[in-house]
């Protein structure tokens, strides 16, 4: 018995083959109900997803990369003995490997992939070859991409995306028997771990109506007002787009001029006030400014006709006018994050032709205006795939929150999607609790109108970066917003590239300060001083290729949060008695964090 248990194969012997068979009927019977919870809304016609649709996409990108490289015989045989040749690496490896001789892998994964993680995958010589196989066959896919020299630029673009989502999906760390983890799970627990993560898929299953909605964390553990968005304050205004929530001072004075925020309406706002200690809208009021939040309306059908610049004249102007009243201040700084610095540069724009000059700074957060290096969504941006989304959103008036989800985890399916996966539904384990993960899961729809104004006029046409978008019949130029930008980019960003934020930022008219902050789009942004985290670049004023702008810059260790802090005030130093809420111009509807943020839905 001590040899078999000392013989490393020993720990995948199954050693109870009836509670074995006790668990596999629990499996099954689990799976009928995750078949039923899918069934059955698709039977009474709830659903409208139309999977042939995404698959046509996809089978037609791949073909045209296929089509390349099967039109001209010298060329197939080329790729096909390159990946031989891996394959006869790997397979020469390993007899010497087996035989006791010195041996080099044929290809190791990158040190930051999480999914080979286990020493198994090193240890053991089987999973070692799945794992080196699998390596070579996803990178030769990647480089057949890569090399279609004569396929558009578009057609690779997608086709890259797909085979990545595709290698992704058939990782042998995504299947029980060639992932070493669950499989030691599966027998130590005798398939236990089946049967609890079959359950889960069958209540999240049900819990997107019939569509899987992926389980990144416990949403128990979290409610608004409880331990998210607790930054006291006070909502002052609200119209059909949007409610205005005004922040309680903690400082005995504050700067004179207010600070607007705009966040995306893609997501909900509270991502700028999460906990208490990774706030970003708490430590601004620490550090003595008045503080303006806008929290987005979650709109449903009764707004699908809502325009981009409905969002623009509701959203920022409005605002602008609320803020005045609330303060009796004429000059704001505002900011604008992600799609909502977006609107904010529309706005400035537009403000500059009609000689509004209220806005006296203006901070982009992780905001696109030029959107030629756009980065992997533009994989969904053509004619074809906008007219079939425009369609879809015509049916009921607004993009499901749901499928932006979906498309904000693929982006990262490494990270957002197929860990998730493994670990809900193959080990049966809870997530971890983890605030940021239910910000993302707390999802909002979008209007249909506005949706499609914005993915066909910036990430199709980039009409706003060609001086081709206008408003009351005149053009909106960026040349034109002279006011003194704070433009962020962040290094990691798969949503706004950080190329994409220079490049657009070089285009305003006036004086620019760009900073690039380590990390990604959100952790990059919302990255406190006290944890001493990542770190940030400045440079010179954005100008030519961001290329040759990185080797100028300066890195300094931490957030750029007291940088951001310093540019804000060396604009105004001026300071007046602290603001409380409700007290001024305008009267307190309710207590933040507000009623349009608590609306649920996708």
């Amino acid at each position: 018995m001590t040899e078999r248990a000392d013989n490393p194969l020993f720990q995948y012997v199954i050693k109870n083959p009836e509670a074995l068979a006790q668990n596999i009927a629990r499996f099954i019977e689990e799976g009928g109900r995750a078949a039923a919870a899918y069934i059955e809304p698709r039977e009474k016609g709830e659903t409208r997803t139309r999977v042939s649709d995404e698959l046509a996409e996809v089978l037609k990108t791949i073909g045209q990369i296929g089509e390349f490289w099967l039109s001209d015989p010298k060329r197939a045989i080329e790729a096909q003995a390159r990946l031989w040749t891996g394959y006869m690496s790997l397979w020469d490896q390993s007899l010497r490997r087996m035989m006791g001789e010195p041996s080099q892998p044929a290809v190791e994964p990158d040190p930051k992939d999480k999914r080979f993680k286990d020493p198994e995958w090193s240890q053991n010589q089987f999973f070692d070859f799945l794992k080196q196989a699998y390596l070579i066959t996803s990178r030769w896919a990647d480089s057949l991409v890569e090399d279609a020299s004569e396929v558009d630029d578009h057609t690779r673009h997608k086709a890259a995306f797909y085979i990545r989502q595709i290698a992704n999906a058939i990782s042998p760390s995504n299947f029980i028997l060639t992932n070493p983890e669950l499989l030691r799970e599966t027998v130590s627990s005798n398939g236990e771990n089946l049967v609890r993560g079959m359950k889960m898929l069958a209540e999240d299953i049900k819990a997107g109506h019939g569509e899987l909605k992926l389980r990144q964390t416990d949403k128990s553990k979290f409610a608004l007002g409880r331990n998210l968005a607790m930054t006291p304050g006070k909502v002052v205004a609200q119209n059909r787009l949007r409610q205005l929530i005004q922040y309680s001072p903690t400082t005995d004075t504050v700067r004179k001029r207010p600070l607007v925020i705009v966040p995306p309406w893609i997501n909900k706002y509270y991502i700028l006030d999460l906990t208490p200690e990774k706030s970003l809208v708490r430590w601004l009021v620490d550090q003595g400014h008045t503080v303006f939040m806008v929290s987005w309306v979650n709109p449903d059908a009764g707004l699908a006709s809502v325009s981009f610049e409905d969002y623009m004249r509701e959203g920022i102007l409005e605002t602008l006018d609320a803020v005045t009243a609330a303060t009796g201040e004429e000059e704001v700084d505002v900011t604008g994050y992600c799609v909502g610095g977006t609107l904010l540069a529309v706005a400035l724009a537009h403000m500059a032709n009609t000689g509004d000059k209220r806005v006296r700074t203006a901070s982009f957060l992780t905001a696109q205006t030029d959107f030629t290096h756009a980065g992997d969504l533009k994989v969904f941006v053509d004619e074809e795939q906008l007219c079939v989304l425009e369609a879809r959103m015509q049916e009921r008036g607004y993009l499901d929150g749901a499928v932006m989800a979906n498309t904000f985890n693929l982006l990262r399916s490494n990270d957002l999607l197929w860990p998730y996966v493994v670990n809900n539904y193959m080990l049966g384990k809870e997530p971890f609790p983890f605030d940021l993960l239910y910000w993302n899961s707390d999802s909002t729809r979008m209007p249909a109108a506005n949706h499609a104004f914005y993915m066909r006029k910036f990430y199709l046409e980039n009409a706003f970066a060609a001086g081709k978008l206008s408003i009351d019949g005149a053009p909106l130029l960026l040349k034109k917003i002279k006011q003194p930008a704070y433009h962020l980019a962040t290094r990691e960003d798969h949503i706004a590239p950080a190329k994409s934020v220079f490049t657009g930022a070089a285009r305003f008219g006036g004086p620019v300060r760009f900073v690039m902050a380590g990390s990604g789009h959100i952790a990059g942004v919302c990255n406190p001083p006290a944890l001493k985290k990542y770190q940030h670049w400045t440079g010179p004023k954005p100008k030519g290729e961001f290329e040759d702008w990185l080797p100028t810059a300066t890195e300094h260790p931490g957030s750029w949060w007291p940088d951001w802090d310093h540019w804000l005030k060396s604009h105004d130093r001026d300071t007046v008695p602290a603001r409380i809420p409700g007290t001024g111009g305008l009267k307190a509807i309710e207590d933040a964090p507000g009623s349009y943020v608590r609306a649920q839905g996708a």
